[in-house]
C-alpha cells in the first residue's frame, strides 16, 4: 500500500483503497438506499465491487494516478470512501465522496473531503477544486457549502444508476488564494 498518499485529519485516516476492503465497500456501495442518489453506485454484485477495487489498484500503481480513490477509516474502521479526480494536466481537483448510512450526520465527508483539499493542494500544487450531486441530494450540498465552495450552476445530463431518467446536477468549485 502506498503511504505518500495516506492523509490524516482530526477523527479520520484516508488510505489508498485495496482489496483489504472488499467486504466493508460491499456494505455501503451495494445498498441502495446509501447509494440512491450516486452516478456509478450501486454497484449490483461482489464482483463488481472487486473489479472497481481492482480498477483503484491499478490507478494506485501508477506513478501520478489520473483517479485516487480513498478508504475512509474511523479508529481503523472502513466508514466510507473518498475520490479525487484530476483533469489531464493536474490543474483540477474533483471531488467524490460517500460514507456509510451508519455514519451519516457526524461531519465526516466535509472533514475528508477539506483533508483531501488541504492535502493536494500541498502535494500536486492544486488550487481548483470542484464536485457535484444530484440535485435532490442535500447531505452533499451541505458537505460543500462547509468546504467554502462556490455554487457555480445548476444543469441536467445526469443520470444515476438508480434512478430513472435524466435528472439535474448541482456543481460547486473553489479556488485557493
Amino acid at each position: 500500500m502506498r503511504t505518500d498518499f495516506t492523509v490524516r485529519t482530526k477523527r479520520l485516516t484516508l488510505v489508498p483503497l485495496s482489496m483489504k476492503y472488499l467486504d466493508t465497500t460491499c456494505d455501503y456501495a451495494m445498498n441502495s438506499e446509501n447509494a440512491a442518489l450516486m452516478v456509478y453506485l450501486p454497484k449490483r454484485s461482489r464482483e463488481e465491487v472487486a473489479e472497481f477495487i481492482k480498477e483503484a489498484e491499478a490507478q494506485w500503481k501508477l506513478p501520478q494516478p489520473d483517479i485516487c480513490e480513498f478508504a475512509m477509516l474511523l479508529g481503523g474502521e472502513h466508514i466510507g470512501g473518498m475520490t479525487m479526480y484530476f483533469e489531464g494536466d493536474y490543474t483540477r481537483g474533483e471531488l467524490g465522496w460517500i460514507v456509510h448510512r451508519d455514519y451519516w450526520g457526524h461531519g465526516y465527508a466535509a472533514e475528508a473531503a477539506r483533508g483531501l483539499i488541504d492535502f493536494f493542494a500541498e502535494k500536486m500544487k492544486i488550487n481548483r477544486f470542484i464536485a457535484h450531486c444530484d440535485a435532490e441530494n442535500k447531505a452533499s450540498v451541505r458537505v460543500m457549502e462547509k468546504l467554502g465552495m462556490t455554487f457555480v450552476e445548476t444543469h441536467g445530463g445526469r443520470f444515476n444508476r438508480s434512478t430513472e431518467g435524466e435528472r439535474l446536477e448541482k456543481l460547486y468549485e473553489t479556488v485557493l488564494g
